[in-house]
């Protein structure tokens, strides 16, 4: 058993013990036992409040083994817009409701939900059900300190 205490910062050259594939939401849980896919039990022992990020390093207490944090695939809506001004709608609409949304220029992305979903189809938005990595924002007062 592995306990994971600091995390380092993302290095896709970094030679890693294993790589744990987490979702959104179980990058949030800072202290917390997970399984790897080969069935290896791991530990976070984490400062409260560290939100992982898709490739950040993971250094366990005895500082001899490395572990690659991914994004897991889940599901996902995927919200795209005929014009920028309809997205921007959209974001609001999110935001005002505090949940976890992936921005971009070009596609909002949130966590799967029928009440959202058929709220976007009604303001005019195409929904894509998709299952891909989710990688919300942190929001104004989150951070990724290294």
């Amino acid at each position: 058993m592995l306990t994971f205490t600091q995390r380092k910062p993302p290095d896709p050259d970094a030679v890693v013990n294993f790589t744990l594939p987490l979702t959104a939401e179980e990058r949030t849980r800072s202290r917390h036992r997970f399984e790897t896919e080969d069935g290896k039990v791991v530990f976070l022992r984490l400062p409260r409040g560290t939100v992982l990020q898709d490739g950040d390093i993971l250094e366990d207490e005895s500082q001899s083994h490395l572990m690659r944090i991914s994004a897991k695939p889940e599901p996902v809506l995927t919200v795209f817009a005929q014009t920028p001004q309809l997205l921007l709608r959209a974001a609001y609409h999110l935001g005002n409701r505090h949940v976890p949304v992936e921005i971009t220029i070009n596609y909002l992305r949130l966590s799967t939900d029928s009440v959202l979903q058929t709220m976007l189809e009604q303001l005019g938005l195409e929904i894509k059900e998709e299952m891909l990595p989710f990688q919300p924002e942190q929001g104004a007062y989150g951070h990724h300190a290294h």
